[in-house]
């Protein structure tokens, strides 16, 4: 049955809206691959390190001087965030620099803080 077809037998008040809502939907793997990415985001020390790195390209040791971490948990959620594409390494001698992994990482961030920030000042 094609994907542009209304398929459940309930009452549909507005067929056209939901041919169109099924046109734009997301492949499976599509929405896999998007909440794998987002989870990254729902750890605190990630946002932290993230929050960290939309301003300044950091080494391990930087990163967790500013979070008071060790190195070790710091470079542990680094790998993770390396492996979900949010964040880039270069290495300059034996020191290895993380950065975000493109402007699309801190516009998600930075636009989900003023989000945040929004809702508290409606209080």
């Amino acid at each position: 049955m094609s994907k542009s077809l209304v398929k459940c037998d309930c009452k549909v008040n507005n067929k056209k809206l939901v041919n169109e809502a099924l046109n734009n939907m997301y492949s499976g793997e599509e929405y896999e691959e998007i909440s794998g990415f987002l989870k990254i985001f729902g750890d605190t020390t990630r946002c932290r390190i993230i929050s960290i790195l939309v301003h300044h390209e950091m080494c391990v040791g930087d990163i967790a001087n500013v979070l008071n971490m060790t190195k070790s948990s710091i470079s542990h959620q680094l790998s993770k965030m390396k492996d979900s594409n949010i964040v880039k390494a270069r290495r300059d001698g034996k020191e290895i620099y993380y950065s975000l992994d493109d402007e699309h990482v801190a516009d998600i961030f930075l636009l989900t803080a003023k989000h945040i920030q929004h809702n508290h000042t409606n209080f």
